[in-house]
């Protein structure tokens, strides 16, 4: 340990992702290739000495206490815990996550050193695994509300890498087998069924750790949702998701040095017939088992929606992934999108 495959394939990963921003801290992990790699790994986040680093992702981070506050991290799936090497800019973003993180070291923001906080979700406290739609995100869950974490890829192969890493170093862990299951009789194997909800699908690896995927219902809660956004003359039958996909909406800052963009994260839908962006809360749900409460917001909130046939024009940058799209629409007199004209025209 390592091979030089395990090298080649950590420095091949260890890439932040062009359009985030992140602090010079990370900037410096992310300048590390091969063996300075995996040394500091080891000489500054393991916790044990004979831990193996086995792969590494940069995603942005949701914490189910600090939900709207999205940070990037570098994740590092270790034979032990999975760490979250955080943006020192994440422990200020909100005055309530003080007691969360517990920071000491407030008198080295002047100096020349960056910090970094790092948050350790040790394996054995892992409890179960929620992959989003389309894998384009995934939730680890733990034993508390400290210990959720979503991972948004926004790229399905980075989700199935890493849940095909987790389950081998899952497959590493010794714990006590599950006890033998009761032999169920006919009444009680069926009747429990009547809930009316189909379950998700649910693996149960040899670690007891549960990996749950959506099933067709969450599509289909999707699809009826969307079609109340729409007007009532929609058909829910005819209603068909061409597209969902985790972006971001570029919001031009003006006035500032560079003329920035700030990038807010939205959840793009596509239908034969509109264009629809969400507000999509991607840690709440579903509920942790420990929840006293439903959250705050639901799950997703309409941030704006368009009429395919009002599109005027598509602007592609010429920049590689992530490719920017500029979508022009010649509806600008009616803010009201959502209304169905011809029946106000029309009507008596």
């Amino acid at each position: 340990y390592p091979s030089e495959f395990l090298m080649q394939k950590i420095t091949e990963e260890n890439q932040i992702p062009v359009h985030l921003h992140v602090s010079m801290s990370l900037q410096y992990v992310a300048g590390l290739k091969g063996n300075a790699l995996v040394e500091f790994f080891h000489g500054n986040i393991a916790e044990v000495e004979n831990e193996e680093l086995r792969h590494l992702m940069w995603s942005s981070v949701l914490f189910y206490k600090t939900p709207n506050v999205e940070v990037m991290a570098c994740v590092l799936l270790s034979t032990k815990a999975i760490y979250f090497l955080l943006d020192d800019s994440f422990i200020h973003a909100d005055e309530h996550q003080s007691d969360f993180w517990n920071k000491e070291n407030s008198d080295c923001e002047t100096s020349s050193f960056h910090l970094s906080c790092c948050f350790v979700l040790k394996l054995n406290d892992l409890q179960s695994v929620n992959v989003g739609l389309f894998d384009q995100y995934f939730r680890i869950t733990g034993h508390s509300a400290d210990h959720i974490v979503t991972c948004l890829t926004r790229d399905s192969y980075n989700t199935h890498t890493f849940i095909q890493q987790l389950m081998a170093v899952l497959s590493l862990l010794a714990r006590t087998p599950s006890p033998e299951p009761v032999d169920k009789d006919f009444y009680s194997e069926f009747g429990s069924k009547n809930t009316g909800k189909m379950e998700n699908y649910e693996l149960i690896h040899s670690s007891r750790v549960k990996f749950i995927y959506p099933n067709e219902e969450e599509i289909g809660d999707l699809a009826f949702l969307v079609a109340e956004k729409m007007d009532s003359l929609t058909n829910l039958q005819s209603l068909n998701i061409l597209l969902y996909v985790l972006a971001f909406q570029v919001n031009h800052v003006e006035g500032s040095a560079q003329n920035t963009s700030s990038l807010q994260p939205k959840t793009l839908i596509l239908t034969s017939s509109d264009l629809f962006l969400f507000e999509e809360d991607y840690i709440s749900y579903p509920l942790p088992e420990f929840a006293k409460e439903p959250p705050k917001r639901d799950k997703y909130e309409l941030a704006d929606g368009r009429r395919i046939r009002d599109l005027d024009r598509v602007l592609m940058g010429y920049q590689t992934y992530p490719q920017a799209l500029t979508f022009v629409f010649d509806d600008v007199q009616n803010h009201d999108l959502m209304q169905n004209l011809t029946l106000d025209h029309f009507g008596e």
